[in-house]
């Protein structure tokens, strides 16, 4: 394995050194499965941020390529997909692991490319679910953008350390003491400068350390591998000393020991400040902040040498948390430990011609090829034939896995995103993925008969691999119906299909995905009666509904499946024990089915409060019908009502196109959040129904001259204008 030198300063007694990345073989004494010496991590950001260009740096320095792959010509290594490079945007997440020396110590890095366009944050959530860490990419000139606020709550959720890497340094506009301080007004996070730019935009040449207060170079024509270390510039003395003074105020914050030397005026050291900074990062009370240019080779080094220096091993997390499968209320735990009872998290599955690659994050245990585990979600066992150390779409054979480690498994035919993999005899279910519903569905149909049962199983293979896709059969209309996170979404669904997968399909225009809900409180009784000689059917139940939403259910600790709970309130017996769960597996089904106009209907609780039952006729299945009956005629009482998706819209447009967006936005039904200024453009933040927002990209190319862009990410569900519900429901009849 490939080593590489990384560029830490080093005392120096002249005023310039010039420094050069070489490559070197890892010593023996160091072992890259040493824990302590693993950095479990991902890189995430707003779309075009640089995240793919910062990880192709990444991989070139540590010597995992010796070409660097550019994401403008379609060659950026983790980018691998047909579609990726066609369309120059990351579609789903790459992992890798790649050396890198720090100090003379060999370290090893587990390393995820994630993608930034909202139709596949599914990618994202799941990579962050087992990382340990993660690098913020943001754009110098933009700062916090809408997808950012987005990732950076992903990672909130997870409690995930960050550092945040401002990129793009080169860029016309860039402004470094602007989105620093976006840093902190929008996401509210406690951002520390650990350096800060040699000019910005043209200007923009390399950076200061401000731990070492040593100015960086990076020679473009060594590809950034060539450094220079010297003296800071005249010019930038005065400003260095103040962001040096603010980094050593925020580590004697971070750490009591420090603080006493601060008040004191006592000299605090690099490697003081560090320890505490990293004390401070992996307690995610402070965010440290690098800044570079990806494309320019400019810093991508020393944010590596961060990665090392502040975010965790996977010793120095939390022990993951589980319960017993067969006691939900027994809190279980395993220490990142190789010796401890095995257990992983599958999060990504890939499907291969020559079987499914299981991406998995191993929390505890070994597990050597040819194992035999236990799926703790559904109770079956899995063998393991094969496991894999993957570089995008290179596999590199293991004849083990290891705590703290990311590999791809094959072998297993039952496991999918989210399930746990464990060790037979000491079982734990970790907790599942918290994954979005589809906003948007589609209409698709075999183009011919050969291409049917090509399509069923194809469709059945890319649920497997994306969560957040979802398709069924509407009988009705005898057409297959999918659904997904956005119109790109569903395109490159559809691609898969025809290009990847050789299945002839037809494909309909987008629609929205409507939800039903319900306004007031109503009670109903339903009975399902059919005796006509010989053994009959009865049930009859009666049951009320009202308004519930999920705060409500977590304070009530309701079991709120699906938008729906379901409570029992049965006294005495009138429906026995047994049929209850039949009672409301009816109620889900007719949710599920919908009762305006065949949407979804949710946030809905049902007590079941009394009814009655034949000893001879009563069955499971009447009970089941009667659920039906009483559900969908309580809610046509409860004054149904739609609802819509509505967007979180982003705008950046050119001062001068302003009117023009605000007035196309109002039409479609949009909300004006708030509008900013950022040097000559304007950034608009609305509220708008995903239904309006069909084909804005070409609409705004136009208004603009195809000067302004935008993002869209899913807010939440609402109730639709009445007009606009009966032309909705007007439309499905």
């Amino acid at each position: 394995m490939v080593g590489v030198c990384s560029c830490q300063a080093v005392p120096v007694q002249w005023k310039k050194t010039i420094m050069t990345v070489t490559m070197s073989k890892p010593s023996d004494s160091h072992k890259l499965n040493d824990l302590a010496r693993s950095r479990n991590f991902g890189i995430c950001a707003h779309i075009d941020a640089g995240k793919t260009t910062v990880t192709e740096r990444v991989l070139y320095y540590t010597g995992k390529t010796y070409k660097m792959g550019e994401v403008h010509h379609g060659t950026a290594t983790m980018d691998f997909l047909q579609e990726e490079q066609d369309r120059g945007i990351t579609i789903q997440a790459a992992a890798t692991t790649c050396p890198w020396t720090r100090n003379g110590v060999d370290y090893r890095l587990n390393l995820i490319d994630t993608p930034g366009h909202v139709d596949f944050t599914v990618e994202v959530e799941r990579s962050l679910r087992v990382l340990d860490g993660a690098v913020a990419v943001f754009d110098a000139k933009e700062g916090v953008e809408a997808q950012s606020e987005t990732v950076w709550r992903q990672a909130d959720r997870y409690g995930v350390p960050r550092l945040c890497f401002i990129n793009k340094m080169d860029k016309l506009g860039a402004d470094f003491d602007f989105s620093f301080s976006s840093l902190q007004d929008r996401l509210g996070a406690n951002a520390v400068a650990v350096q800060i730019p040699i000019g910005q935009g043209d200007t923009f040449e390399g950076i200061i350390d401000l731990l070492g207060m040593k100015a960086y170079y990076f020679s473009a024509e060594e590809l950034g591998a060539k450094v220079e270390e010297r003296e800071i510039p005249d010019q930038l003395i005065d400003e260095a000393a103040s962001w040096r003074h603010r980094l050593v105020e925020a580590a004697a914050e971070l750490d009591d020991r420090l603080t006493d030397k601060y008040l004191n005026d006592e000299k605090i050291s690099p490697e003081e400040i560090r320890s505490a900074l990293r004390i401070g990062t992996v307690s995610q009370q402070a965010y440290p902040v690098f800044c570079g240019s990806a494309l320019r080779y400019i810093g991508v080094q020393r944010l590596i040498d961060g990665v090392i220096d502040y975010l965790p091993n996977p010793m120095e997390v939390p022990e993951v948390e589980g319960s017993d499968p067969k006691d939900s209320e027994k809190v279980l735990s395993r220490p990142h430990d190789e010796s401890a009872p095995f257990s992983a998290l599958v999060f990504k599955v890939v499907s291969d011609q020559h079987g499914d690659l299981t991406y998995a994050r191993i929390y505890s245990g070994t597990l050597p090829k040819g194992s035999r585990v236990l799926n703790a979600n559904n109770g079956k066992r899995e063998t393991i034939s094969r496991i894999f150390e993957m570089h995008a779409k290179q596999r590199i054979a293991r004849e083990d896995a290891r705590a703290g480690e990311i590999v791809a498994l094959v072998g297993l035919k039952h496991s999918i995103t989210g399930e746990t993999l464990c060790a037979a005899d000491d079982p734990i279910l970790l907790e599942r993925l918290d994954l979005p519903d589809p906003v948007i569905s589609m209409s698709i149909e075999p183009a011919t008969n050969a291409d049917k049962d090509k399509l069923g199983e194809a469709l059945v293979t890319i649920r497997r691999e994306d969560p957040s896709f979802r398709s069924h059969f509407d009988e009705e209309t005898g057409q297959t119906i999918i659904e997904g996170m956005g119109e790109l979404h569903l395109e490159v669904i559809t691609h898969k299909l025809t290009r990847d997968m050789k299945v002839g399909v037809q494909v309909g225009t987008p629609r929205v995905a409507y939800k039903e809900t319900i306004s007031v409180s109503a009670e109903a009784r339903g009975t399902h009666k059919k005796q006509t000689g010989g053994r009959g059917q009865f049930g009859d139940v009666e049951l009320t509904v009202e308004p519930l939403t999920s705060d409500q259910a977590l304070e009530e600790e309701l079991d709120f499946k699906d938008g729906l709970a379901f409570v029992n309130k049965i006294i005495g017996g009138s429906i026995p024990r047994e049929y209850i769960p039949s009672v409301e597996l009816g109620c889900r089904e007719a949710a599920r089915s919908g009762i305006l106009a065949g949407y979804p209907l949710v946030d809905v609780k049902v007590s079941l409060i009394d009814g009655s039952h034949h000893e001879v006729d009563s069955s499971q299945i009447a009970f089941e019908q009667a659920g039906i009956l009483a559900f969908r005629e309580a809610c046509r009482r409860a004054q149904l009502q739609l609802l819509e998706p509505v967007m979180k819209v982003s705008v950046t447009t050119p001062d001068e196109f302003l009117g023009n967006v605000t007035g196309d936005l109002n039409r479609r039904r949009g909300i004006i959040a708030d509008t900013q200024l950022r040097g000559t453009t304007r950034v608009v933040t609305a509220e708008a129904p995903l239904g309006e927002m069909f084909g804005y990209a070409t609409t705004l190319r136009g208004m603009s001259q195809g000067r302004a862009s935008y993002t869209m990410e899913p807010l939440s569900y609402r109730p639709v204008p009445g007009g606009v519900a009966k032309a909705v429901l007007g439309a499905t009849k």
